[in-house]
């Protein structure tokens, strides 16, 4: 099974489905579309899939989104679960496209990223 975490908005996102479906999918897996805008991650979610992609949880976060301004969340001093919060809150500050395929978790910007899952 893959997932994207995908906003159909946002061309990096329609870019990455594109690879997966039309040239990495070579073995015609199940592709599941989380529309992540119509339905938010939980934090206790959004925990799980940061430690598939192995990173910062600051690296989920789009920085260019107003909210992200407005909510002050350039603050070293905020917590992990601060930030998990604000992405709950604000689903629009979770960076995307995220691809998940057997236990791991890529961001898809730019989309050739997602490679990586496939190897």
């Amino acid at each position: 099974m893959i997932t994207i975490y995908h906003n159909p908005g946002c061309s990096k996102s329609r870019s990455a489905y594109e690879l997966i479906v039309d040239t990495h999918n070579v073995a015609n897996e199940p592709v599941e579309i989380v529309e992540y805008l119509k339905q938010p991650l939980t934090v206790a979610q959004l925990k799980a899939l940061n430690a598939m992609l192995g990173c910062p949880v600051r690296a989920m976060l789009r920085d260019t989104e107003e909210v992200y301004k407005d909510l002050g969340l350039s603050h070293p001093e905020l917590s992990d679960d601060q930030l998990y919060e604000a992405i709950e809150q604000h689903p629009i500050l979770m960076q995307r496209p995220i691809v998940v395929r057997n236990g791991r978790a890529v961001i898809g910007r730019p989309p050739e990223n997602v490679e990586a899952l496939f190897d």
